[in-house]
């Protein structure tokens, strides 16, 4: 049982390990505010085009990080969870081995 379990623990550090290696991007305003991250939601960048820098008011520079920043974590959402769904079924896999199913 507990060798089961060890090897569901090193099933999802994997899975994390993997999602750390994973890069999503969220862009705004046609590609002027690009922000980049992980899988694992860890934001890597904000990259802000130097001509709409000189033009936008601070609302607009807000509003548009905020964006962009929420489509990299919803990127990131998606794929954690289908890598983890994927983790899960081959536990589960394992788990159903060792309950005689």
């Amino acid at each position: 049982m507990f060798d089961k379990l060890f090897a569901a623990q090193q099933k999802a550090e994997e899975v994390k390990k993997r999602l750390d290696t994973i890069s999503v991007t969220g862009i705004a305003e046609g590609g002027k505010i690009t922000v980049s991250a992980t899988a694992n939601k860890l934001i890597q960048s904000v990259t802000i085009d130097e001509e709409f820098l000189k033009s936008a008011d601070k609302e607009e520079l807000e509003e548009l990080i905020a964006l962009a920043v929420n489509k990299a974590l919803e990127q990131a959402e998606q794929i954690s969870q289908t890598e983890m769904q994927a983790a899960t079924r081959d536990m589960m896999g394992g788990l159903g081995d060792f309950l005689g199913k």
